[in-house]
C-alpha cells in the first residue's frame, strides 16, 4: 500500500470586524478571524495538509491571496478543490488528526459539528477526522488572545 503523510499549519489574526470560522462551522464570539478568504485556519491547516502529503505544494499556491476570486470565498470550497486534486493523483484521504490552539472561545462544544462538517466536504466518515482543541496557557500570541493556530496531520493512500 502507499501512504503519505503531511503536515498543515495555519494562524490568523483576530479582527472585531469579521466572523469566526472553525472547521467550517460558524461560532459565535465576539471577533473573527482575518484573512482573505473567510480565514478557516482549521481547514487551511487541513488543506496544506493534504496537499503537502500529495507533493501538491501549499494552499498559497493553488489558491492565491491576491486573487479576487477567492476574496471571502468560504473555505469549504477550497477544501473540497483540495480533495479533487488529491483524488487527481490517485490518492484518498485516510484521516486527519487536527489540533486548535485557542485561547477563546471555548471549542468543545463545536467538535463534533466541525467533524461532521469536515467528514462530509471531503466525503469520508466522521471517524477519520479527529479535531482537538487546546490553549497555549497564556503564552505567545495566542495566548494573548490574538488568534488562533491550527496544526492537522494526515495520512494519505494510493486508492488507485
Amino acid at each position: 500500500m502507499n501512504i503519505r503523510v503531511g503536515f498543515g499549519y495555519d494562524v490568523h489574526q483576530f479582527s472585531p470586524s469579521r466572523e469566526l470560522w472553525l472547521g467550517g462551522v460558524k461560532i459565535e464570539h465576539t471577533v473573527g478571524l482575518i484573512g482573505h478568504s473567510d480565514a478557516d485556519v482549521l481547514i487551511h491547516a487541513l488543506c496544506d495538509a493534504i496537499l503537502g502529503a500529495a507533493n501538491l505544494r501549499d494552499i498559497g499556491y493553488h489558491f492565491s491571496d491576491t486573487d479576487d476570486k477567492y476574496k471571502n470565498i468560504d473555505s469549504k470550497i477550497l477544501l473540497r478543490d483540495t480533495m479533487s486534486l488529491l483524488r487527481s493523483k490517485g490518492y484518498e484521504l485516510g484521516n486527519a488528526d487536527c489540533t486548535i490552539c485557542a485561547e477563546e472561545p471555548k471549542l468543545n462544544p463545536h467538535i463534533k459539528a466541525m467533524q461532521e462538517c469536515l467528514a462530509e466536504v471531503i466525503q469520508t466518515t466522521i471517524d477519520n477526522i479527529s479535531i482537538k482543541a487546546t490553549t497555549s496557557e497564556k503564552m505567545g500570541f495566542v495566548g494573548r488572545k490574538e488568534g488562533i493556530a491550527a496544526y492537522v496531520t494526515v495520512l494519505i493512500y494510493k486508492s488507485v
